[in-house]
């Protein structure tokens, strides 16, 4: 009887030790697998962080890219080269001219170029250059267009933004080529690459000045509008006369005609003068000075060809001499 229940007894407690076995496997291996999965999911999540952070960033950058396609780039300056030509007709040029120095000095320009003549008739005209302030063109082209009586008016303006731009280009990369240069200059150790740079150096620094000139240029012709004014003093004006010609329309017609034609005759005999004054020269030495010195013999000898043989004329006989003659007889 104790044997029976000594193994009744010993079962049980193997069957608890299997399940106390059991158990503890089991809890172990729930633990491995909760950290196995705690591992990765932080991975996973750290994963899904990053890649919501690449989206959010792809996002911001399409945003970005978005606006910046929906809003216009800014413009840029328009630079435009202005010109005019005025010609003006007015009673004082010296008072005019001074006048549009005034507003031209007062608008903040200058005054170029000037020129001043007289016609035929004494009328003064002038043509002045005026270099003004883009701001005041307008200004200043309707205030000259007023101080007279407006003959003539071109305008003219030059878009000249994308040569602007160019050039600004153009001499960053040249100054940066430039520098370039200067760097390989001051690494190279063997003088046949120093000088072969500095020839480099000089070409690229005399295009970078002429680019620098050229920007000056258009700088200078766009901030500041020319104007070219020319003034005239008005003429005289005339009495309104008939159409048909009267007497004294004839008379001072006829005198006209005559003083034109006797001016005509003192011309003609001025420049013929000259020769008449030579051949009286001549005929008054001939006369005076060379044919008085001219042998006879030859005038009548010329004389006797011209006309024949002339007849000889006998020598008339002296009285005492026929007397002789006849007592000889």
């Amino acid at each position: 009887m104790r044997t029976s229940r000594s193994r009744r007894s010993v079962r049980p407690a193997r069957a608890l030790a299997g399940l106390l076995l059991a158990a503890g496997l089991a809890l172990t291996g729930c633990s491995g697998g909760a950290d196995t999965s705690s591992d990765g999911g932080s991975a996973l999540s750290d994963d899904k962080a990053a890649q919501s952070q690449a989206e959010g960033a792809a996002g911001d950058a399409a945003d970005a890219g978005g606006k910046q396609a929906s809003q216009a780039p800014a413009p840029a300056a328009n630079h435009i080269i202005r010109t005019a030509t005025l010609t003006v007709q007015v009673k004082n040029v010296p008072k005019a001219l001074a006048a549009a120095r005034t507003t031209t000095e007062n608008a903040g320009g200058f005054v170029g170029k000037e020129s001043t003549s007289r016609d035929e008739e004494g009328q003064e005209q002038t043509e002045v250059v005026l270099r003004i302030p883009v701001e005041k063109y307008d200004e200043v082209l309707a205030d000259l267009e007023g101080s007279g009586k407006l003959l003539e008016r071109t305008a003219n303006a030059q878009d000249v933004t994308d040569q602007v731009v160019d050039v600004e280009s153009r001499i960053a990369t040249q100054r940066a080529s430039v520098a370039r240069i200067r760097e390989l200059m001051d690494k190279a150790t063997r003088l046949s690459d120093v000088v072969t740079l500095e020839g480099e150096l000089s070409t690229r620094q005399a295009d970078l000045e002429s680019l620098l000139a050229r920007q000056a240029s258009l700088k200078d012709r766009t901030s500041l509008a020319t104007i070219t004014l020319s003034l005239s003093e008005s003429p005289v004006v005339k009495a309104a006369e008939d159409d048909d010609p009267g007497v004294v329309d004839a008379l001072a017609g006829g005198w006209d005609a005559f003083v034109t034609m006797l001016r005509w005759v003192v011309v003609a005999l001025a420049a013929v003068l000259p020769f008449l004054a030579g051949i009286a020269l001549i005929v008054l030495v001939w006369l005076r000075l060379i044919r008085p010195r001219l042998p006879r013999r030859s005038a009548h000898a010329a004389a006797s060809t011209a006309l024949g043989p002339l007849p000889m004329a006998r020598p008339v006989p002296e009285p005492g001499r026929e007397q002789e003659r006849g007592e000889q007889d």
